[in-house]
Formats: C-alpha cells, structure tokens, sequence
C-alpha cells in the first residue's frame, strides 16, 4: 500500500474502514469501475490504432517504396524499445493473462503491471504505423487485465486468477463490441479450469465493458451483416470441407509459432540469440509481401470486410498474409493476431468459394475464418460466437459450429498444444534450484 499515491492510499483505507463484512460492495466497485474503464480504453484503443493503420497507408499511397525502408527499421526499433521498457509486453498479451492467472500477486508486479499496459497500449499503435501484420484485440486483453487488477488493489481486495480473466474477457467484449464472446472466451482460453464462483464477476466485467462500448461507439457489426445461408446439403458438404482446410492451415501457423521459440535449428538459434537482428529481417520479409501484394499490411480488416461482401481477391492472398501475420508475430513485436488470423480465414474462404462455386459466397468466407480462427486459436465457442456476433449471421450458427468442431480436430494432427498456453510457458518462471 505504501507504494499508491496518497490520494490512492486514503480511499483505501476508507474502503477498509469497515472490515470484511463490506467487501462484497467493495469488489462491486472494484468491477464496476474496472469494467467501465476497459471499455473507455478500449475504445481509444480502437480510435488510434486505426488512424496509425490509415496513417501508414497514406504513406504508401504517396511512396510505394516507402515501407522496403520503414518497415524493417520500424520493426527493429520497437523489438528494441519493448525489450529496453517492458520486456512482458512482447508478443499478443494473451500468453501473458493465462501465466498471470497463475500467480496474481507475481503477475500484477510484471505481466499485468501499468508499465507493461502502458508500453503495450504505445508499442502497438506503433507498429501499425510501420505496416506490422498486428491487431489491437489481445493486446486489449492483457491491458485490460491490468486495469481490472489495478481496480481491485485499489479497493483492497486480494487478488485471484478470476480477477485477470474477468479483466481479459472485458477486453474481448469490448474490442469485438461482442458481450459473449468475451464470456466464451474467458471460458475457452483464458481460465484453466473455470470455477462456478468466478461467473458473476465475469458476466458482470464483460456485460459492463460491453455497455460502454456500445454506448460510445453506437451498435455497429464488427465485419457488417451477412444475410446469407447454406441449405442443408450444401452446410454437409462445405463445413466439413472447410472445418478441415482451415483447420490444418490453422494448426500450421500454431506449429510454426510455437517452434520459433524452442527449435535448435542452429540458424534460427543464432537469429533468436539476436533479436534486434531478427526483427529487421521479419520486418523485411513483412515489407516485401506488402509492397509486392499492397494488401497484407496491418490488421488486414478492409480486406476481410471486402471479402465477406463479395468483393474478388487474388487467391494468394491467404497464403500471403499468412506469412506476413507468422514474421510479424515471430518478431516478437507487441501486437495480437486476432485480426490477422480473420483476414487469414477470409483469404482460406476466398480459395473455398472456387471450390464451391455455385454455394453463397460470403457464408463460404465464414466458414473459412472460423475454421482458420479456430485452428490457429483452439477455442471453437469463441470462435463461432466472434463471426456470428460480428456478422450477424445467426442463421449460420449450425454450419459455423459445425466447421469449427471440425478444425479443432484437425488442428491437433499438426500442433497437439494449445498456441496461447504454450506461449505462455514462456512468461512462468523457473522453478529455483535446489
């Protein structure tokens, strides 16, 4: 307590004033307060990442060449800044929740400190502004965790895991402006074994951020409305088919991600012993793709959108922002690939629709994102919740999950571990010698 400001340090001694009996009301502000909080930040958050991404854009409208020069110089100055400032704030900040779940007390002093958010909130604006193949929605994750923890030292109460994933769930809410989403995520990724106790702090933390968003920014669809349906023999055929497609491509990108961090090829060895190295040469990578294609810069959401409406990409698109997504995350960059990972599932759908031709095209996409989605994440109830809720497309709710169920399956033939859990092996400490 000594450490709070002294304004900070009055209010909780007054919330202490009465002892335990009033605790209940005290977490009750806690939650209050914390959830209307995220779902200011988050919009915020929203606001100036999409003005970096139009910032970089405009950029590249007046110089193509531009980003062969920025992009690799971005990407190596911000790999320096977040190891110089605030090294837990590498990375998507969802590994870093679940390893803070673990220990509350050990996360609120690092993985969820104000100085990681702080430098997470700055860092990822950043490299928007540099073309990173990033989003803002798990980034969102790990900040909101630390307001939510922050809210509850405030008022006094201790510290629990359910504290960070109620946080962490607010945060997908209010990103996604998608209330159960954030209940099926928090249930899905974040919590290891979900306890009945946590729910009301969960649904109370989401359902409050999810208020705010919505009323700020106004009921607006995340990728707009899909009208579109599948009959029954067309769904039998099609969601197998893309539950499979994108649920290997997805399992790939987790294989691909989790092996960067521990494979002995001496090569790779050397550039990780090298990290400031590393990042120029994934920003590089990153920089070509982008000038040569023009469309895999950044969250990749205008391009998703424009698929979902019916709009004609080149088929190697996926494939191209597939791997412009994997450097950008091997980078090590703050920076989450929850939007990335849907433009990646839009391109998977734009390659399904030549393959069924005469089927709706845009419920085509759908089940291509949610099948990628699923695979890369393993979280299939999150998944189908985040494309219905963000498209509107109820009526696809049966084929969605059908797909979904699917790619988690064959997800597991190529990475049997989880991406966020094993990711977040990295942020636990080893145990000390004996």
């Amino acid at each position: 307590m000594s450490r709070l400001p002294r304004p900070l340090r009055l209010i909780n001694v007054l919330a202490r004033r009465y002892g335990d009996r009033d605790q209940v009301w005290r977490r009750r502000i806690a939650i209050l307060g914390g959830a209307i909080l995220i779902g200011l930040v988050a919009l915020v958050f929203a606001n100036l990442a999409d003005s970096a991404a139009n910032l970089f854009l405009a950029i590249v409208a007046a110089a193509w060449w531009a980003p062969l020069i920025l992009t690799p110089a971005g990407f190596a100055g911000f790999a320096w800044a977040t190891r110089r400032y605030a090294p837990l704030a590498s990375g998507s900040g969802i590994p870093q929740v679940i390893a803070a779940a673990r220990a509350p007390e050990a996360g609120m002093r690092g993985l969820v400190s104000a100085r990681t958010a702080f430098v997470k909130f700055v860092l990822t604006v950043g490299t928007l502004c540099f073309g990173a193949s990033v989003g803002r929605e798990g980034p969102t994750v790990q900040i909101s965790a630390s307001i939510m923890g922050y809210a509850h030292r405030l008022m006094g109460i201790p510290l629990r895991a359910s504290v960070f994933i109620a946080g962490g769930a607010a945060g997908v809410a209010a990103a996604f402006n998608t209330p159960l989403a954030g209940v099926a995520f928090a249930i899905e990724e974040l919590a290891a074994a979900y306890e009945q106790r946590m729910t009301l702090l969960v649904m109370a933390a989401v359902l409050i951020a999810g208020m705010v968003s919505l009323g700020l920014a106004g009921d607006y669809i995340y990728f707009g409305f899909m009208r579109q349906t599948l009959q029954v023999q067309q769904a039998l055929i099609a969601a197998p088919v893309a539950g499979l497609f994108g649920g290997l491509t997805g399992g790939l990108f987790s294989r691909l991600m989790l092996d960067a961090g521990k494979t002995g090829w001496r090569p790779f060895a050397r550039l990780r012993a090298r990290p400031i190295l590393l990042a120029t040469l994934c920003g590089a990578v990153v920089a070509v793709i982008g000038v040569s294609t023009g469309l895999t810069w950044g969250t990749g959401y205008g391009t998703a959108n424009a698929v979902i409406a019916g709009s004609d990409v080149p088929l190697w698109f996926g494939p191209a922002k597939f791997v412009a997504t994997l450097a950008t995350a091997v980078s090590g960059l703050p920076g989450g690939i929850f939007a990335p990972s849907l433009s990646v599932g839009a391109g998977i759908g734009e390659l399904l629709r030549s393959v069924f031709p005469t089927y709706p095209s845009g419920a085509i996409v759908l089940l291509g994102m949610v099948a990628y989605f699923t695979g890369v994440v393993r979280a299939p109830l999150t998944a189908v919740i985040i494309i219905s809720e963000t498209t509107a497309s109820r009526g696809l709710m049966m084929p969605l999950l059908a797909s979904a169920l699917v790619a988690d399956f064959a997800a597991q033939l190529v990475c049997k571990e989880r991406l966020y859990h094993g990711l977040s092996q990295r942020f636990v400490p080893a145990p000390a010698a004996t």
